[in-house]
């Protein structure tokens, strides 16, 4: 039986979790427009509003925060469990935000690349040097849906690049160990990706991305994280758990979890040996033992 903890109820819609060293979380609050901080204690307090639709955030190397906003959902709400839906009406645009965790001023770096307008960015992750890779998701509307794919920026808001297009509902995103491998997981298709990199920013030329193990139910994936071990555990919609890609790219096994959407996974703790997870219909974030540590992350204690 998987051991959960409740570190705290009552968000709107949590993703992005970030297990900070003093013992207190960073989070997303997408349906409240928030960054929020959660106290050891489980109070949470907001860090600053964002607009649109705050989704993945990173520590960046000045200490700041960074965040994709995928520009706002559509909302509903049923028997206390809440769901987004398509582009609304007050959409603001995607856009990659930096907050000032000290001050909460927002400000914001990205809204386009090359003229075209970002959509509905969604997840990011900082390399070695400095540099973040991003993946737009895009929006849903009645009758169609935009194609996207992924980014590699910098934190000064100077450069941005397409990497990859188009791809189906980008989402997730992380490095390996080494940073050789680009891991991108799908929405809509449930599949995850992984892309051989030559240099911080570069795709291995003339590399085709490898198809991991796919699980043969009904599923969708979300956001997620790499382990000591190289395995790639990834938020797992419909399903609602974790599921986990061994490094070889060949298994795969599933940790169920009680909410739909588990969206987003994190490592903190002592030995960074427990995983953090946004429970995001039910409000929650919860902790549960990871059988080896999780892979530390750039630039996370790196604080202003």
């Amino acid at each position: 039986m998987i051991e959960l903890t409740e570190i705290a109820s009552g968000l709107r819609f949590p993703e992005g979790p970030i297990a900070m060293a003093d013992g207190s979380f960073i989070v997303v609050e997408i349906e409240r427009q928030t960054l929020s901080r959660i106290t050891p204690n489980g109070h949470i307090e907001v860090i600053a509003n964002t607009d649109g639709g705050p989704n993945g955030a990173a520590i960046g190397p000045d200490g700041a925060c960074y965040v994709c906003n995928n520009g706002g959902f559509e909302w509903t709400e049923k028997n206390g469990l809440l769901s987004p839906g398509m582009q609304p009406a007050d959409y603001i645009g995607g856009r990659i935000q930096r907050v000032d965790l000290n001050t909460g001023k927002v400000e914001d770096l990205y809204t386009e690349c090359d003229g075209i307008g970002l959509r509905g960015p969604n997840d990011l992750v900082f390399d070695q040097t400095g540099g973040f890779w991003f993946t737009d998701r895009g929006k849903y509307r009645e009758r169609d849906r935009d194609r996207t794919g992924i980014f590699y920026a910098t934190p000064d808001g100077n450069s941005i690049e397409e990497k990859v297009f188009p791809m189906e509902g980008p989402n997730g995103i992380g490095l390996s160990a080494n940073e050789r491998v680009l891991y991108v997981a799908e929405t809509p298709t449930g599949k995850l990706w992984a892309y051989d990199l030559s240099a911080p920013g570069k795709l291995a030329e003339g590399h085709q991305p490898r198809l991991m193990a796919l699980r043969p139910d009904n599923h969708r994936y979300d956001s997620l994280a790499v382990d000591s071990e190289g395995n790639v555990c990834v938020g797992t919609l419909i399903t609602g758990g974790i599921t986990v890609h061994s490094a070889d790219g060949e298994r795969t096994e599933f940790v169920p979890l009680p909410d739909r959407l588990a969206t987003n996974i994190c490592f903190g703790g002592e030995d960074l040996k427990t995983a953090y997870v946004t429970l995001s219909t039910t409000g929650r974030l919860v902790s549960m033992p990871w059988h080896c540590p999780g892979l530390p992350l750039n630039f996370l204690n790196k604080m202003p």
